[in-house]
């Protein structure tokens, strides 16, 4: 299972997605352009050492991370979405894309996806925050596959 992150604009949220995937053993695809420069030394600062233990993929824009992922399913996590995340069948192959923090993906990409999954939430409030939905989403998948780590 992967994340992917299309056009994140935050480096600490990067570095949190890099650290939970080093610690749960998903890999990540960063999707081009990012809102922060890549050396930035907050994405370091909030990853830690653990940048060192998650496979990153850089690419160039939507269509060459398409095309590098091949036939792997694509779950897109969106609040536009009515299919709860807890009740989804998830593959081990997924890869599971979320959107940039201030605007999630437009239409043209969530159309490309496989399937639209939404995280439950009080009505109340507008989103939660990339790398806790990513968690949420991660968890779940690892969680339904077995391939949680002990």
């Amino acid at each position: 299972m992967r994340i992917a992150l299309y056009e994140p604009e935050i480096a600490g949220n990067v570095g949190a997605v890099l650290r939970l995937c080093a610690c749960l053993g998903a890999a990540v695809d960063l999707i081009e352009p990012m809102g922060f420069a890549w050396d930035d030394r907050r994405v370091r600062r909030t990853a830690m050492d653990y940048i060192d233990h998650v496979v990153i993929a850089r690419h160039a824009g939507f269509d060459a991370f398409r095309a590098s992922i091949g036939v792997q399913r694509l779950v897109l996590f969106t609040t536009k979405s009515t299919l709860s995340a807890y009740d989804f069948a998830y593959s081990a192959d997924d890869v599971l894309l979320f959107g940039k923090e201030s605007a999630g993906v437009p239409a043209a990409i969530a159309d490309a996806c496989d399937a639209r999954l939404r995280l439950p939430m009080r009505p109340q409030v507008r989103s939660m925050n990339l790398a806790t939905s990513a968690a949420l989403a991660l968890g779940e998948g690892l969680r339904q596959t077995g391939a949680l780590p002990e």
